[in-house]
Parts: structure tokens; C-alpha cells; sequence
């Protein structure tokens, strides 16, 4: 349509009725939204940008109808030629339907672009509400019972196993063992709970069982708390959009005002009744909110399909416009600055101990762990299988190794339950504690064999876009639920990673 109203060599006899039936479904049926939300703000008298698309289409349209079958536009041989300066009897022989059509579908591609950009952010929503558990054990009269999450109560006890999710918000009862709560934290190291220790729904139990009490079910639960931030943080509109719809408030009335003076004046000027009515549907037309209606799409559409391209999700409109104010980037770490996953990351053994002995001792103690730093050191080394294994959940392990009693478990564990000696090591400990390390002694028939450091290890190209951030001008911001420990900087100033205090 656009080719054939603005290029005459192409106008063929009774061009003009082919871009009728092509324009005409358009500017009705596909700008019916626009009509109808127009319509409503009518009712209530009000004008917003809708009102603006609905009135320049509609007026289009309008007068392209009266010049096809009350004017000169409907004959055949018709021609529409572009020029610089025009004549409102020239009106009468010319239609719009191409700018009817246009105005439409630009519209409406923009707000399409806008709501699949906001369709593909709701999957992070429904991601994350999938983290949840489905169903529970549920503890009645002492015999488990398995229900859907939805059924439970507060109150109500639950059986959590290794390896299991926690179903709900509550409390412990029963047991001890290590929580895998990224999820929530960002901490990649699991936490250890006990009786009275708070647990959150949808973090997985990562070693013992757990009896835990349901304090927070359904809505109240801290999954769904950060659901409704996630809902509400892509609901919002940018605010060149809200602008557009102040304008359009004074703006409508004002056009009407513009048009009405428009016929008047040619009226009063002596014209005839035909070139007042074109000069003011011309005013309708002219006023038809391309700048507003869109520009602001165009815009969305460019940025939001660019980012897509670069692997960016934006999650609204007001997200996109705010980047030009960016000064700070804040990041995850747990799997955006590090791997992810736990590795060994330093092995310091005593003196007269080697470094395989050590790591193949410790990996043969581990193997039958289910905790991710146990699984950890038993994937650093080949081991040798091993005897009467048994775990201390929130301590270490131990097993019989080659017939030598080994045990591998923090260092206060070591001391007082096993009054093992540890003075030499402590300050490497220390060391490697403040390196954001989970620290492991290792100790064989009551002598401290070394340590070994577990930790989530940072991802090769960190650094380097880290560098890149700062060179375009922008500070890098690690935000983290770590402990103190490992949020301390471990580094000097210089290099690439900056640490949130808290």
C-alpha cells in the first residue's frame, strides 16, 4: 500500500480500490483496540494516546472513503504524486488509506515487541515459582504421608530427606544438616541447620533428614515474596509512555479546536464547502500522533530486540529507558561472577605429608558424602574405597581408609572431638577463610594430615568483563549473601571484583 500511494509509475488503472480492500480491513479491524479504547476514554471523558491513533485512522479513512465515491479519487487513471508544496482543492482527488494502514501496524508491532519482551521475562516468573516443591511428607499420627504442598498447614510436620526440597517456610524440630539456600542468598556453600534453625521453602536439604514444623504457607511464603517483586518489577511503564498520555489529555482537544478553526476559516476565506472540509480532516490527519504513537514503540522495538540479541533480557519499558542514568553495575555471584559449583581450590598438607597422599586419603573419606564440599574433595583425587563411613552433620566425616582411621570435618570438630592438634595449621586456615574458602582438615589416627580448600572458583572471563564494565566508565558491584568472611575483599584494590559490605 505504501509503495503504490508514493509511487506513481506504479499506480495501475483502478489502483486505488486494491489499497480500498487492503487498507480498509486494517484501519478497522486491526485498530479496533485503539477505537475501543477510545470509545471507553470518551465515556469518561479523557484522551490518551489511543484516542490520538483511534482519531487520525478514523479520520484517514474517512475522508479516503468520500473522495473514492463522492470526489475524483475513485476514477480510473487516478494518480497520487508527492510534492513539496500542495493545494486544498488537490484534496479532493487524493486518499489516505496508506497512512490509516501504517499508523496501525507500527502501533501495534510496538506494543507486540513490548509484550513479547514482557512474556519472555514472565519465564524467569514461572521459573522460579517452579523452584518449589510439589509435594511434601507429611507426618501424621507418626506414618508419612505424601500430599501436594498446596494441602499443608501451619503447624503441620514434614519430612524433608536428602536430596528433597523443603516444601514450605518453617522451623526445624528434628535433625541436623546442611541446607543448599542459593537460591535465596547466592551463598554456594550450604548452610548447616539444626533444631530451631529457620528454614526457607524451596532450598534443598543437602545431607540429613529433617523434621521441620510449616510456619508460612502459599502467598506468605518467602518464594512467593520475591514472585510478587519479580510481577511487580515488569509491570511498569516507561515514562516517556505516561508523558505521551498527559500530552494527549490537552492534546485531542486542542487538534479539534485546530480542525474546527481550520473549516471555519476557509469557509469565512470564501472556499467552497468541499476545501473547508479537506483542510480540516488534513488537520486531523496531520495531527495523527506519529511522534508519540510511534516513536515511543519504534523505540522499544529497536532496544528491546537489540538486547535480545546480546542475550539481555529487559524486563519493561521504564528498565530500558532508565539505562542512560547507569553509573553502577551490581552482580550476582553465584554463577554469574563463579562457576557455580564447589571445587577444590587449595591443598595445604603438614610437614612430612605429600599433597596426593593427603587429597587421596580425604577424597576416599568423602566418597560416601552427600554434602557438596565431601563431593567436592572425593572428585579432586582417585581414592581408595573405604570402611564404616559415617557422617556428622554440621561437623565432617569419618572412615577407615587402608585401615587408618581418617577423618575430614572443620577444625573445631577435629580439636574437640577428636583432640586432635591443629595449632600448626590455623593460620593457613585463617589465610584461606579469608580467601572466601570453606576450610577442611584432614587427619589420620590422631595427626593433622593438612587442609584442603573448597571453594565456588570464579569463572574464566570475570575479569575481563569486569575490566570492560570499567573501562566503559561504570562501577562493578558484587552483591552477595556470603558470610563476613567471604565478603571481605580478598584481593588488592586493583583488581577486578569490588565487595558490597552487607
Amino acid at each position: 500500500m505504501l509503495v503504490l500511494s508514493m509511487a506513481p509509475a506504479l499506480q495501475f488503472p483502478n489502483w486505488q480500490w486494491l489499497v480500498l480492500a487492503l487498507g480498509a480491513p486494517v484501519a478497522l479491524w486491526g485498530a479496533w483496540p485503539f477505537h475501543r479504547a477510545a470509545a471507553v476514554n470518551l465515556r469518561h471523558g479523557a484522551a490518551t494516546m489511543d484516542t490520538l491513533v483511534s482519531v487520525g485512522v478514523l479520520a484517514a479513512l474517512g475522508w479516503s472513503l468520500y473522495a473514492l465515491f463522492f470526489s475524483m479519487a475513485g476514477q480510473p487513471g487516478m494518480r497520487m504524486e508527492v510534492t513539496l508544496l500542495g493545494h486544498p482543492a488537490q484534496g479532493a482527488g487524493e486518499i489516505y488509506l496508506e497512512v490509516a494502514a501504517i499508523v496501525t501496524v507500527f502501533v501495534l508491532a510496538g506494543r507486540w515487541v513490548e509484550h513479547r519482551a514482557k512474556r519472555e521475562s514472565g519465564a524467569a516468573l514461572t521459573a522460579l515459582l517452579e523452584l518449589g516443591a510439589k509435594d511434601a511428607a507429611l507426618l501424621r499420627d507418626g506414618v508419612e504421608v505424601r500430599v501436594p504442598v498446596a494441602q499443608l498447614q501451619v503447624g503441620n510436620r514434614v519430612v524433608v530427606r536428602p536430596g528433597e526440597k523443603i516444601p514450605a517456610d518453617g522451623v526445624v524440630v528434628e535433625g541436623d544438616s546442611a541446607v543448599d539456600a542459593s537460591m535465596l542468598s547466592g551463598e554456594s556453600v550450604p548452610v548447616e541447620v539444626g533444631p530451631g534453625a529457620a528454614v526457607v521453602g524451596a532450598t534443598v536439604n543437602a545431607s540429613g533428614r529433617l523434621l521441620v514444623e510449616v510456619r508460612r504457607i502459599g502467598a506468605d511464603t518467602e518464594l512467593a515474596r520475591m514472585g510478587r517483586l519479580l510481577e511487580q518489577a515488569q509491570s511498569g511503564k516507561a515514562d516517556v509512555q505516561r508523558l505521551a498520555d498527559r500530552v494527549s489529555g490537552v492534546f485531542v482537544p486542542v487538534v479539534f479546536g485546530l480542525a474546527a478553526v481550520a473549516f471555519a476559516g476557509w469557509l469565512i476565506a470564501g472556499e467552497p464547502l468541499e476545501i473547508a472540509f479537506t483542510a480540516a480532516v488534513t488537520t486531523l490527519i496531520i495531527a495523527c500522533p506519529c511522534a508519540l504513537g510511534l516513536a515511543t514503540p519504534t523505540a522499544l522495538l529497536v532496544g528491546t530486540g537489540r538486547g535480545a540479541q546480546l542475550g539481555i533480557l529487559i524486563r519493561g519499558p521504564q528498565v530500558l529507558e532508565q539505562t542512560r542514568r547507569v553509573d553502577t553495575v551490581v552482580l550476582d555471584k553465584t554463577g554469574t561472577v563463579t562457576e557455580g559449583r564447589m571445587r577444590v581450590s587449595d591443598v595445604v598438607p603438614a610437614s612430612g605429608v605429600s599433597r596426593e597422599d593427603l587429597l587421596r586419603l580425604a577424597a576416599s573419606a568423602e566418597d560416601g558424602s552427600e554434602h557438596p564440599v565431601g563431593r567436592a574433595i572425593a572428585s579432586a583425587s582417585p581414592f581408595t574405597p573405604a570402611s564404616s563411613f559415617a557422617s556428622h552433620p554440621g561437623a565432617g566425616v569419618q572412615a577407615v581408609v587402608d585401615e587408618h582411621l581418617v577423618v575430614a570435618g572443620k577444625l573445631g570438630w577435629l580439636m574437640s572431638d577428636w583432640s586432635i592438634a591443629t595449632d600448626e595449621l590455623e593460620p593457613a586456615a585463617a589465610r584461606l577463610e579469608r580467601q572466601g574458602a570453606t576450610v577442611v582438615g584432614v587427619a589420620a589416627d590422631g595427626r593433622l594430615l593438612g587442609l584442603i580448600a573448597v571453594a565456588d572458583t570464579v569463572k574464566e572471563g570475570s575479569a575481563d568483563a569486569i575490566a570492560a564494565l570499567r573501562r566503559l566508565g561504570l562501577t562493578p558491584v558484587l552483591l552477595t549473601g556470603d558470610n563476613e568472611e567471604r565478603r571481605a575483599p580478598s584481593r588488592p584494590p586493583s583488581a577486578s571484583t569490588t565487595c558490597a559490605p552487607g
